[in-house]
């Protein structure tokens, strides 16, 4: 079953918010701050997600989610076990240093590291990826050759890891035994900037 996947810059930190869908499954990835297009396309093309997945618990991976509530319905949430407490808690999600303090209700679901989730007939394995944020994942679909990396990495870049929580010698260790051991062709969706390779960013990543 191919996956068709459309991708939504929004807010001002230009978080990608991913619409994944394999047949009539679909899956909202970080719906981020300001989602008005996303919001927009899923009532123009009448897609109810079947739930929202997040990658890690930062505000501008989770601010839409009221939004995207209020237009399609009550749509599960679903996040890393380790990154729950950062929905409620503004600041911990960040939302309160940054001055716009945000709390949202916690995950419906929670999952973890070594866990498989299903899109349809398609599986994704829960990466541990954390390091950027206590409980960080990446979602990767061996089938597809796609692997979801949140804020863990990036084209050329990785995660901060001067936030509270952060761990850099772990977001790299955990960057190195889960994601560069991927194939090289494997198409790396990150949350922020443009998509890449796991083989380009073996190659010229300054970071690892």
């Amino acid at each position: 079953m191919p996956v068709e996947i459309v991708t939504f810059e929004v807010g001002p930190f230009l978080t990608n918010t991913y619409v994944v869908r394999a047949g009539d499954a679909c899956w909202v990835i970080d719906p981020g701050i300001e989602p008005g297009a996303l919001v927009d396309f899923l009532t123009r093309e009448a897609i109810v997600p079947d739930r929202v997945v997040l990658t890690h618990g930062h505000c501008d991976h989770i601010a839409g989610i009221p939004n995207l509530r209020g237009s399609v319905g009550p749509v599960e949430v679903w996040c890393p076990a380790a990154d729950a407490p950062m929905l409620s808690d503004a600041t911990l999600n960040l939302s309160a240093p940054f001055g716009q303090p945000m709390a949202f209700d916690p995950p419906d679901q929670v999952f973890h590291p070594g866990q498989t989730l299903t899109l349809g007939e398609l599986a994704w394995t829960v990466l541990d990826t954390s390091g950027h944020t206590p409980g960080g994942v990446s979602l990767y679909c061996i089938s597809e050759g796609i692997v979801f990396t949140g804020d863990a990495l990036f084209a050329g870049s990785i995660g901060r890891t001067d936030l509270p929580g952060a761990d850099g010698a772990g977001l790299v260790a955990h960057i190195r035994e889960a994601l560069l051991t991927l194939p090289a062709e494997t198409t790396v969706y990150a949350g922020h900037g443009p998509a890449t390779t796991i083989g380009a960013e073996r190659q010229h990543n300054p970071f690892l």
